[in-house]
């Protein structure tokens, strides 16, 4: 019998069309740095809803050793909490509009990263990008009514949302969508590069907009941009070493879980598992509420929070048979672009890019078809929140691109969008695929659940056994079934390294694409 033959290079996003953009960045020879930024800029044009030129990025690259990017934005160096609130009108952060509008770190990411791991230019990768946004592509049926949801948040904010509506409250499953505004500012990136942006037309035309719906942000807050370049966090599970972004993003919410779930045997798969990993889960969520934010307002590193002694004392919170309540938790939703991409030459990049909730605040940037993201609503109005809004500061980030090492060596490249999902989804995939030895397809493929933090609810796709979800239910838990390849799930892809090359898998909850050559 014939030996399967594994891809030498392979990249993996949540849409098709993007996925063939990295793939035909390595097959004209480009490396997988570059595969994953041209896919990336792809997807912010025919996935406007997961990602774009008005979000954050955040990458965790290994090129014989891990490094990590957190390009967060931050508020407003000119508003303070007191401020939101009177602005704001409420006791929590807005949804929309644009006091929700945090500095889009997104495409200072893109030329930094390209600096230092690039072999193209920012302007041969941005060609799919600029076609698909000056000429159009169909949108599927399943992309459709994601638009059709997106004018209907929108509708009762018109005030602010004219431009979004302008270009996508017509769009129907078929129809041919043309962004000739966004082509304008890919353009203008690829000629004039990230100045022209943070310092220049793009980011005059930026503040103008949010000034005229009333928004706080400055040229000064897009001019102080700048990335950060972090070393990863890492923790053990079982025999493998997994690394995550540091804080401001919730990747130690994810290391956390896994260090509380390694010091337990794991049940073979039903109730007595899936309790187990929720009740894990449940402690560390509680515990980013706590502590995770802009690690220079943070009152304990995250590193105590991986401690043996603080991992013991989480462990002895959970019940084997009784589902606890860990304390109050804000909610993260999301909305966001996950993708992998590998190399002959064994460069891997684990990226995640976001506009936070499906288009952002619904804010567009007249002219330049930029939509605004909405990473404030991230923050708190309480002042005695870790995650209290303040000037100039980086809100807690749900995006954690992740690795994982088997004996120093690069094992696995994965991750997931999905907010508050992302943890458990990090969570419930590595118990597939390390303590069942499963295959990355058939771990993207599996039922999941996410629970929802503050009510603790779970919600769990229907295709799970009806027993294991009243078996749950008979421990206490609030389960509430939903759909079965349901997008609130997250949508994860994975890159697995072997000698023999790379298994690279897309989750079936979106319409992304694992490819490779």
């Amino acid at each position: 019998m014939q030996a399967r033959r594994y891809p030498r290079a392979a990249v993996a996003t949540p849409h098709y069309l993007a996925s063939m953009t990295g793939l035909g960045v390595l097959a004209q020879g480009g490396n997988a740095l570059d595969a994953a930024i041209a896919a990336n800029l792809t997807l912010g044009v025919v996935a406007p809803y997961l990602c774009g030129y008005g979000g954050d990025l955040f990458a965790l690259v290994w090129d014989g050793r891990p490094h990590g990017y957190l390009g967060s934005g931050r508020s407003p160096a000119g508003a303070t909490l007191a401020a939101m609130r009177a602005e704001s009108g409420a006791s929590h952060m807005p949804v929309l509009g644009p006091h929700a509008v945090t500095v889009p770190g997104g495409p200072a990411g893109w030329f930094d990263l390209l600096e230092r791991w690039g072999t193209r230019d920012f302007a041969t990768l941005a060609q799919d990008a600029v076609s698909y946004a000056r000429d159009g592509f169909e949108v599927s049926a399943a992309a459709a009514p994601v638009f059709a949801e997106g004018t209907r948040m929108y509708r009762q904010r018109v005030e602010h949302f004219d431009a979004w509506r302008g270009v996508y409250a017509d769009v129907r499953a078929g129809s041919w969508l043309r962004q000739p505004a966004l082509a304008r500012t890919i353009e203008t990136l690829a000629s004039d590069g990230p100045d022209a942006y943070y310092r220049g037309p793009i980011g005059e035309a930026i503040v103008a907009t949010l000034h005229r719906h009333g928004g706080a942000l400055a040229p000064g807050d897009l001019a102080a941009h700048a990335g950060e370049w972090a070393a990863p966090l890492r923790a053990t599970y079982r025999d493998v070493d997994i690394l995550e972004l540091p804080p401001p993003t919730q990747g130690v919410t994810a290391l956390e879980a896994l260090r509380i779930l390694d010091g337990f045997a794991l049940p073979p798969p039903g109730v007595a598992r899936e309790h187990l990993l929720v009740e894990t889960l449940k402690q560390a969520l509680a515990d980013r509420d706590r502590f995770v934010t802009d690690p220079a307002a943070m009152t304990r590193p995250a590193t105590d929070l991986l401690a043996e002694d603080f991992l013991a004392s989480r462990r002895a919170a959970i019940r084997p048979d009784v589902a606890v309540d860990p304390g109050i938790a804000a909610a993260q939703p999301g909305g966001t672009a996950y993708l992998c991409a590998a190399d002959r030459d064994g460069l891997l990049v684990s990226l995640i890019q976001s506009n936070f909730m499906s288009f952002g605040s619904g804010v567009q940037v007249p002219d330049w078809g930029i939509n605004l993201n909405n990473r404030g609503f991230s923050f708190s109005l309480d002042p005695d929140r870790a995650n209290a809004f303040a000037p100039a500061k980086r809100p807690l980030h749900t995006l954690i691109p992740a690795l994982a090492l088997r004996d120093d060596a690069p094992w696995l490249v994965f991750g997931s969008m999905g907010g508050d999902a992302q943890p458990g989804v990090h969570l419930q995939l590595l118990a597939h695929l390390v303590d069942d030895g499963a295959d990355p397809g058939d771990a993207l493929g599996a039922p999941r659940w996410r629970v929802d933090p503050g009510s603790w609810r779970v919600h769990a796709e229907d295709r799970f056994p009806p027993g294991l979800l009243d078996g749950l239910r008979a421990h206490g838990h609030d389960v509430e079934p939903g759909p079965r390849y349901d997008s609130g799930m997250g949508h994860a892809h994975a890159i697995r390294c072997q000698t023999t090359g790379y298994a690279a898998a897309s989750d079936p909850r979106s319409e992304g694409l694992a490819a490779g050559r």
